[in-house]
């Protein structure tokens, strides 16, 4: 049977994460569930990033092999049907070639969201992360300029980060304010574990002026996650978009306009 790509958001508040918890909800289980009934059978998605408990997606890529075949559109509308309302699938469509949601991924887009003033929100609780004293964008911009380019980001990764190699490649990262918030748009080839909300963390002590814009910079070499200052909750974090090559017929975010040359020659 054709292997079936998904594009899906999610309200990650409600999720212990994206991987199956034996005795907490999570993403993969919910979609799991939904789409094993509508194919008559188990199964497995396999996601091109694992989110973390209370991380959000505004599209998540997962792929799985149906035993039987559907029309597309049975896959959405039946998927969504028997989906909670913080999960939906957005997209579908066939897998060209030898299409994996994680190992095809050339690119992985992130978005931090931060409340930038002095009352919590209401509304916005569990979607942003709160700060209430003046953030300096320019400062975090800067600072966060130091990260792009192949690095150790051992001062940036979790301790108990199981990834084999700490270095990854930072293709851009933009810090910027939009009225009351401020976004931390970042992208790289793959990410650590709590690798984002670290430097989240560090460009909001940098703002905040805790911190020298030569701070990251200092992070990099040091390669010191006890260093490497507080994780940034959460709540504002949101796995933004997947890049793939061409040839597998994905849809680019127009985020990755930004990406370097030498990326886009992976197509």
């Amino acid at each position: 049977m054709t292997r079936i790509i998904l594009g899906v958001e999610y309200d990650g508040s409600g999720f212990s994460g994206w991987q199956w918890q034996t005795d907490q909800r999570s993403v993969q289980q919910a979609l799991e569930q939904a789409l094993s009934k509508v194919a008559n059978h188990k199964v497995t998605v396999q996601c091109a990033g694992r989110t973390d408990t209370g991380v959000h997606a505004l599209e998540q890529v997962v792929h799985f092999d149906p035993k039987i075949e559907r029309d597309l559109h049975a896959w959405m509308l039946g998927g969504n049907s028997n989906l909670s309302d913080d999960v939906r699938i957005t997209w579908v469509k066939p897998a060209v070639d030898d299409f994996h949601a994680r190992y095809s991924a050339i690119a992985r887009f992130y978005r931090y969201v931060i409340l930038n003033r002095p009352i919590k929100s209401a509304l916005l609780r569990k979607q942003v992360t709160w700060h209430h004293n003046p953030l300096d964008v320019d400062k975090m911009h800067a600072a966060a300029q130091h990260l792009i380019g192949k690095h150790d980001f051992t001062s940036f990764r979790a301790q108990g980060c199981q990834s084999k190699s700490p270095c990854r490649e930072m293709y851009f990262i933009d810090v910027y304010r939009d009225g009351d918030k401020v976004i931390i748009d970042i992208s790289a080839n793959a990410f650590l574990h709590h690798m984002v909300r670290n430097i989240a963390g560090v460009l909001m002590a940098i703002g905040a002026g805790k911190q020298e814009v030569t701070w990251t910079e200092e992070l990099l070499e040091v390669k010191s996650r006890k260093l490497g200052g507080v994780t940034a909750p959460p709540d504002g974090l949101y796995l933004g978009a997947v890049y793939y090559p061409d040839h597998y017929g994905i849809a680019k975010h127009a985020v990755f306009d930004k990406l370097p040359v030498d990326a886009k020659r992976h197509d």
